[in-house]
Parts: C-alpha cells; sequence; structure tokens
C-alpha cells in the first residue's frame, strides 16, 4: 500500500507542479491592450480556438500561424464544440468557476470549483461539458493534492462535482477504493458515453463511462487524458514513459477496436489533453523553457514529423 500511495503521491506532485505552474504563469503575464480585443464567435466554421495571453482567440484553419482574433474573454483552460464553450476561469487570486459560454461567448452558467483547473471539454453536440482540477486535502495523498473532475449536462441542467461517486468496475469486479481518483474526460457522440482516466492503485486506468447510469469500467492501464477521435473509433492519449509518470509521456494513439497503440511523432513529453484537428491530425500545447505555450501538431498514425501550429497560445480545440 505505502507503495502504491508513493506512485500516486508522485504523479500527481508532478501533475500538480505543472498545474500551479501554468496558472501562475498566466497570472504573471501583462495584460493585454484593451484596443486590441474584438469579436469573436464560437459558431462552427474553419478556425481553431486558442487562448492567447489569457484570453480566448480564433485563428483561421488554413492559417493558423497568422493573425488571431482576440476576445476580452478570458480563461484558464478552454475548449469548444457546436458553438458551446467552457471556460475555466479566475473568479479570485486562489478560486475558480466553470463558465458555460454560448457562441458570442456571453456566459450562459457558472459553478465555482475547488482547486487549480487543468482540463476541459465539451462533447461534439455541445451539450456536455467536463472538467478537472487539482484539489488538496485528501488524506490518503501524502503529497496533499488529487483531482476532482466533473460533468454537466446544459440541456438538463443536472452535473455531478466528481466521478468518484459513480460504480466502478474494476477488470471485471465491483470495486471501490478510497484512492480513486478521475480526470481528462471526453466524450462519445451518443451524450451518454464517454471515457476519462482513473488512477487507483498505482495504476492509471483508461475508463469507459455511463453517464445516465452513473458507471464506468475499466479498459486499459496507462493511459491519461484520453481524446477520442471525431469517428468515435480512435483514443489519443498521453502514455507514461516505462509506465513511471515521472519520466513524462509519450504522446499516443490507441484503436479501440483491436487495442492497438502507436506513438506519434512526437518526442517530448506532452502532458495535455490533445485535441483532434479532424480524424488523421492532433494539436497539443508544448511549454518552452520559460514557461510559455506553442500548440504543436502531428499525426495521429504515428507518421510524419510534429511542427508548430500556432505559436504563444494554448488549450486548442477545432471549431
Amino acid at each position: 500500500m505505502r507503495a502504491r500511495v508513493a506512485v500516486l503521491a508522485g504523479a500527481v506532485v508532478v501533475l500538480g507542479a505543472g498545474a500551479f505552474a501554468y496558472v501562475r504563469s498566466a497570472a504573471d503575464r501583462p495584460a493585454a491592450d484593451p484596443a486590441q480585443f474584438e469579436t469573436v464567435s464560437l459558431t462552427p466554421g474553419p478556425r481553431l480556438l486558442t487562448i492567447t495571453d489569457r484570453h480566448l482567440a480564433v485563428v483561421p484553419a488554413d492559417n493558423p500561424g497568422g493573425a488571431r482574433t482576440v476576445s476580452a474573454v478570458e480563461c484558464v483552460r478552454a475548449y469548444a464544440a457546436a458553438g458551446t464553450g467552457i471556460c475555466l476561469r479566475q473568479s479570485t487570486p486562489w478560486a475558480y468557476r466553470v463558465v458555460v459560454l454560448d457562441a458570442d461567448l456571453h456566459d450562459r452558467r457558472s459553478i465555482d470549483i475547488p482547486g487549480l483547473p487543468n482540463r476541459a471539454r465539451v462533447s461534439a453536440s455541445g451539450r456536455m461539458v467536463s472538467w478537472t482540477t487539482f484539489v488538496g486535502g485528501d488524506s490518503y495523498t501524502s503529497a496533499g493534492f488529487s483531482t476532482r473532475t466533473g460533468i454537466l449536462d446544459t440541456t438538463s441542467g443536472t452535473y455531478v462535482s466528481t466521478l468518484e461517486d459513480f460504480a466502478i468496475t474494476r477488470e471485471g469486479r465491483p470495486y471501490r477504493a478510497v484512492d480513486v481518483n478521475f480526470w481528462g474526460v471526453t466524450f462519445a457522440a451518443d451524450d451518454t458515453t464517454f471515457y476519462a482516466t482513473m488512477s487507483t492503485a498505482g495504476h492509471r486506468y483508461l475508463v469507459r463511462g455511463n453517464w445516465p447510469a452513473r458507471t464506468v469500467e475499466t479498459l486499459r492501464d496507462n493511459v491519461e487524458c484520453p481524446s477520442l477521435s471525431p469517428d468515435g473509433t480512435r483514443i489519443a492519449f498521453k502514455q507514461a514513459i516505462g509506465g513511471d509518470p515521472l519520466k513524462g509521456w509519450r504522446l499516443s494513439v490507441l484503436t479501440l477496436s483491436t487495442g492497438t497503440v502507436v506513438e506519434t511523432a512526437e518526442r517530448e513529453s506532452v502532458d495535455d489533453q490533445a485535441a483532434w484537428l479532424d480524424n488523421a491530425t492532433l494539436a497539443y500545447t508544448l511549454r518552452r523553457g520559460d514557461g510559455q505555450p506553442d500548440i504543436w501538431t502531428a499525426p495521429a498514425d504515428g507518421t510524419g514529423e510534429s511542427r508548430l501550429l500556432v505559436p504563444g497560445a494554448e488549450s486548442p480545440s477545432p471549431l
């Protein structure tokens, strides 16, 4: 048990430190010039939504490295689909909230959340949204950090603040444990099925969940921050090198029907939940030595090479 807790604590220390650096680097950047703010829409079209200097911005899909349109809306993490956006926003110096945005970036609903924002997702229909934060105070981690992941149905208004209350099937058997953590939700097209990472007993499982039934079941070990492809056949994820998160992560892709895994051409450690630009291409954030972000891209089939997509930006989602 001590070894298992040590593995979990070590992984969460790395992730928690990354989240802290992420939030602090965002907070320390100088504010953008208000004169530069323009109208940004989440209406579907050939554009890529990003965060630039804390502000939601869009770039044209055919020229992502070119001029960008920057809004006045500030987010720490963001994602959008079908005209619905999720913005993890700072409300006070050490408090944050989930804000659901409409296509014109108006607030539709907000929920206060604990901890440091880390992941955000919207289902392809725009109905379901999810978020992950790092929180402190859970007694089962000597590091003092754990994750908290929530889901909101924007149509019914139903939401859960943590997936830890869902019924778990682990390797075919019912399972409960105090060290269970979830993060990195990604939704299937039916708005009922979702995938996520579940950590317990030193393992980081890919789980498949059923939203109405409030259940999850484990599918595979060593899968973190899954991202389902638009056609629903593959999952991009970060795979701990040698099974040890302290060694970094390799951006990889799992074919659900066969269990085949391929590593992408990206050789840097990717601590992000990648986004699918289409069924063949991934986008993700890498940080420079000074902590500043850039969005990179790589083919999902392991061929080719990685390349810089949008300099000085992060949190990509294709509109």
